[in-house]
């Protein structure tokens, strides 16, 4: 195609090919991973990001037709932008939504745009996305955006008519260049002999963006025509003799009425928000457009739709009895909770043991309370631990399942605090949890620099929720995520020579904040001989967390060898059920 201008309709199918050929290549990026372990997920990050962003203009029409004005290229990436910044996953997902809002920002206002144009627009992406982090390393994927786009910017300013196609090619073939040197500027790629991982996504996207520029078929999404799954309802849950004791999940779009609220676009959706959280709790709510997204849990759905409905009329409304989620009973949610239209995770589960019941309006009462703690933990036992140490709200993820700007969102409203202290307990996430925070306006988020689950776990039981000076639990809780050394035991996936230590695909390896201490071929071997490198004998505290993949007698005759060697230090032991990881040992 012999495109010199890009408009809305264009950018789009840019958009769906870069995901079509990044979900085509995803495995592949995964397993450039440093550490030779199965916890590379950089393709599956950045394919989610991505995805969120296109999913988020599900609602436009970019071609005209007789009843229907087209819609700008600025607006359409704007659109996209919000999507990808809520859906954001990993390091990986956070640079590239950032990279997706520089551009946004810099087609504003411009109802379609020449390469030129699309270029700067390109340059302000690169802008951004190096924005996205306090430090930028050389060698990954900002490089390769860099270099790529320095390139392209250079090539059409040599030709002020130039073909879009003549950019995308510059693009492609100068981040190539890059990405091949990355090991050369980044020595741990060159250790572990492989390129930037972020740097082969961003690639892929590129490439996907000339296919669809040249016309060629891009697939659908396999899920796209996938029928939407029943809910899995028990009516037997609520009989004639039930009492509603936790209200019912109430959600609805509402579309907003120019006779009923004036200029739509103008309008502050803050007394809805207000009029919800007055009614109920767990309010999620969100403008996008002339639409009103909300969810909010209330002992009185009725009321609640009869008041909002002065402001607009419905588009959906959706209406669940709490008490059959509250019986262990699954109910999928099909909710959409962000501005750009990312998918809410499913109610969460109360927990299995809990059988105390309250009447509605003591539930629904529940007031803002000074201080919440949000942590992302993974494991059924690892988790259930974190509750245990008072955290509020437990995100279920970790490595392999990065959890994204909106599921931080969507707890920060559940916690309901005044100040909200974020654990996000993985390198890869805390990029993601700053997003989140920048993006929430309902109330203060601190996020604390815990890369690692040990380091969060002790810091998060350590919060002392009595103390009136804030600062001082935040020093409190970054002296304790320094002091405490946390150790991982997980199977090798391939052959590889790192940190001086010769590993064979299979063996176990045990390893601290990234680096390899040993490579054993039994997973105890291994967990001793990393403990025992850290000095655990100096240590009053070792807490063990075991894996999915650990049997429990397995664990327990570990734990009973840590206990003789090393008497002066108690060793604890807990089923954390984690996955990737064998053995978790936190020294304190």
């Amino acid at each position: 195609m012999n495109e010199k201008t890009i408009k809305s309709g264009l950018y789009l199918r840019m958009l769906r090919g870069g995901e079509s050929r990044l979900g085509a290549n995803k495995d592949a990026i995964n397993d450039l991973n440093v550490f030779p372990i199965p916890d590379g997920d950089t393709g599956d990050n950045m394919l989610m990001t991505l995805s969120g962003g296109i999913d988020a203009t599900r609602s436009l029409t970019p071609e005209k037709t007789e009843n229907q004005p087209s819609i700008s290229l600025g607006e359409t990436a704007s659109k996209a932008s919000k999507g990808m910044l809520l859906g954001a996953r990993g390091n990986s997902g956070v640079i590239l939504s950032r990279f997706f809002a520089g551009i946004a920002k810099g087609l504003e206002g411009l109802e379609e745009a020449s390469t030129t144009l699309f270029a700067d627009a390109l340059a302000e992406g690169v802008k951004s996305a190096y924005g996205a982090v306090s430090t930028p390393v050389e060698g990954t994927m900002l490089t390769v955006l860099r270099e790529g786009v320095e390139a392209a910017q250079a090539e059409i300013q040599k030709e002020a008519e130039a073909q879009a196609q003549t950019l995308l090619e510059t693009l492609i073939e100068a981040m190539k260049v890059s990405l091949e040197h990355t090991p050369e500027l980044l020595p741990v790629l060159k250790e572990a002999g492989v390129v930037d991982s972020g740097g082969a996504g961003v690639l892929c996207i590129a490439e996907g963006m000339l296919d669809a520029l040249e016309g060629k078929d891009i697939p659908a999404k396999q899920t796209q025509n996938a029928p939407p799954k029943a809910p899995q309802v028990d009516l037997d849950g609520f009989g004639p003799d039930s009492v509603v004791t936790f209200g019912y999940c109430t959600e609805f779009l509402l579309r907003l009425q120019t006779s009923k609220v004036g200029d739509p676009d103008a309008f502050d959706p803050s007394p809805i928000k207000e009029f919800l959280e007055s009614a109920g709790e767990s309010v999620v709510c969100f403008k996008d457009g002339s639409i009103v997204k909300a969810h909010v849990h209330t002992p009185t759905p009725g009321q609640i739709l009869n008041k909002v409905q002065q402001w607009g009329e419905f588009l959906t409304v959706k209406i669940e009895n709490m008490n059959l989620q509250h019986s262990g009973v699954t109910i999928q949610n099909n909710f959409d909770t962000a501005a750009g239209g990312t998918a809410a995770e499913p109610e969460a589960k109360t927990e299995a043991t809990k059988t105390e019941t309250k009447p509605a309006e003591e539930v629904f009462a529940k007031k803002r309370k000074r201080y919440a703690v949000v942590a992302v933990a993974c494991g059924e036992g690892l988790v259930q631990a974190f509750k245990d140490a008072g955290v509020d709200e437990v995100i279920e993820g970790g490595q392999t399942m990065n959890p994204s700007a909106a599921d931080f969102v969507a707890a920060f409203e559940r916690a309901a605090a005044e100040t909200i202290f974020v654990f996000p307990n993985n390198s890869n996430i805390i990029l993601a949890a700053n997003q989140a925070a920048s993006l929430y306006k309902g109330c203060e988020i601190v996020v604390l620099p815990s890369k690692d689950l040990g380091s969060g776990y002790v810091a998060a039981a350590s919060i002392d929720r009595s103390c009136p000076d804030k600062q001082q639990i935040v020093d409190a809780a970054i002296e304790t995520i320094g002091s405490v050394e946390t150790c991982m035991v997980s199977k090798a996936t391939r052959d590889a020579q790192m940190d001086g230590v010769v590993v064979h695909e299979g063996d176990y390896l045990g390893f601290e904040r990234g680096r390899i201490i040993c490579a054993e071929k039994t997973r105890e071997d291994a967990a001793l001989k990393v403990a025992e490198t850290l000095g655990i004998g100096l240590h009053d505290v070792a807490i063990v967390f075991s894996g999915a993949d650990t049997p429990e007698a397995e664990a327990q005759a570990f734990a009973a060898i840590l206990q003789n060697k090393f008497p002066r230090t108690e060793t604890m032991l807990t089923p954390g059920g984690q996955p990737v990881y064998d053995y978790i040992i936190i020294l304190c």
